[in-house]
């Protein structure tokens, strides 16, 4: 078996951490998404297709992943501070919010049949760093999301 499907195939939560780079993960984790997957859709491991059969045509787009019960979670670092999201005057991001902007990577996860826990973001990390309150907002996070 291939090394990539086995270890993301055997992982209860897969954590993604990331930088976001002009609002978007950096091109490896593109490059990552698309060996590991592909893999895990030609070896049946992360799902049978795309759920859709010609026999039940009531199933839906999307519902053919295999990973259930395992989860996935995205945390970020941003320049952008946190009132940017979620905020219609903001000129580029226009009231999307963080979820809106991650969708590009949790759509994969749960293509697949992961359960996507609620994402986490650390802003502001040039301007105005705030480590020791990132790093017990996002451990209060995993404590609420994982147990």
């Amino acid at each position: 078996m291939d090394s990539y499907s086995c270890s993301a195939s055997s992982a209860y939560v897969v954590v993604v951490q990331t930088p976001i780079n002009w609002f978007s993960a950096p091109w490896i984790w593109k490059k990552y998404t698309d060996e590991v997957f592909n893999v895990g859709l030609h070896d049946q491991t992360f799902l049978t297709g795309d759920g859709r059969t010609r026999k039940d045509p009531t199933k839906p787009y999307g519902s053919g992943g295999l990973m259930a019960p395992r989860k996935a979670l995205v945390c970020t670092t941003w320049n952008a501070p946190r009132e940017a999201f979620d905020e219609p005057s903001n000129p580029t991001l226009q009231g999307r919010s963080l979820a809106d902007i991650l969708s590009n990577i949790t759509c994969t996860f749960r293509f697949c049949g992961f359960e996507v826990l609620p994402e986490f973001g650390i802003f502001d990390i040039f301007k105005n760093p705030n480590v020791e309150a990132d790093l017990a907002a996002y451990h209060d996070h995993l404590e609420k999301h994982l147990g």
